[in-house]
């Protein structure tokens, strides 16, 4: 549900704490516009049915990609953006943190369809009600 009111996103950034566990900040349509605060690595994942959206708030965030053409690495200053083809294997990092801003499907979960084993540091969620 969308808020009936602005949302600041810093606001919204400072109300958790949290790596790899985004906040639902507004719904658009059948979106879900997340904020995520990551550093270190995710994991490999895929997502079958959906692209994914990124935008970076703050810091740098990287995104290696296996792709038919072999294996490259995007790196995403602050204020870029990236969408990341469905059926891409992918694995986005962050050594120095980021704050990240993701436009995915209401129920799109963060380690997509198929993925490698979870590490504790990784929420598997379809993101949290911002509080």
């Amino acid at each position: 549900m969308a808020p009936k009111e602005p949302v600041s996103l810093a606001t919204a950034l400072a109300s958790f704490t949290e790596l790899w566990s985004p906040r639902i900040v507004t719904a658009v349509n059948d979106y879900d516009v997340r904020v995520a605060k990551v550093e270190g690595e995710h994991l490999w994942h895929t997502h079958d049915h959906t692209d994914e959206f990124f935008l970076v708030l703050d810091g740098e965030l990287s995104i290696a990609l296996r792709e038919a053409a072999g294996e490259r690495t995007v790196t995403l200053p602050k204020g870029s953006v990236f969408t990341v083809p469905r059926g891409t294997e992918h694995r986005p990092s962050a050594p120095a943190g980021a704050s990240i801003l993701l436009f995915e499907p209401t129920g799109t979960m963060t380690v997509g369809d198929r993925h490698e084993e979870i590490p504790d540091h990784v929420d598997a969620t379809t993101g949290h009600a911002l509080t």
